[in-house]
C-alpha cells in the first residue's frame, strides 16, 4: 500500500467516528480553539477529547499551534476536499454524464 492510500484510510478510519466528527463541526463553526474550549458541553473528559484530536491530527484533519500556554487547534479541509475529488465526484460524473446523454436523446426525440 502507497503512502497516498494509508493516508485515505487515516482519514476514513478518523471520519468514523461520530465524536470525532461532532469535533470537526465545531471546529468549522469556530476555528482555532482551545482543549478546554472543544471539551465544553461534549460530556467527555479531557482525555477522551485529547485522544480524539490525536486520531484527527494524525489524519491531517486537524492543525494545532501552540500560542504560549494554550494549544489552538484548527480544522484542515484538505483532505476531506481531496476524497470528494478521488471517491465522490468521480461517480457524481458518471451520473452527470448519463443525464447529460438523456436530455440530448429526448431532445433529438422531440425534433423528430
Amino acid at each position: 500500500m502507497d503512502t497516498e492510500d494509508e493516508a485515505v484510510d487515516g482519514v476514513f478510519r478518523a471520519l468514523a467516528d461520530k465524536s470525532r466528527r461532532a469535533l470537526l463541526d465545531t471546529l468549522f463553526a469556530r476555528n482555532g480553539q482551545t482543549l478546554g474550549e472543544l471539551c465544553e458541553g461534549r460530556g467527555m473528559t479531557r482525555q477522551a477529547v485529547t485522544k480524539h484530536l490525536a486520531i484527527l491530527e494524525s489524519a491531517n484533519l486537524i492543525a494545532s499551534v501552540k500560542r504560549g500556554r494554550e494549544k489552538l487547534h484548527y480544522l484542515n479541509p484538505a483532505p476531506i476536499h481531496e476524497i470528494g475529488d478521488r471517491w465522490i465526484s468521480k461517480y457524481e460524473r458518471t451520473r452527470l454524464e448519463a443525464l447529460f446523454d438523456l436530455k440530448k436523446a429526448l431532445e433529438n426525440d422531440n425534433e423528430q
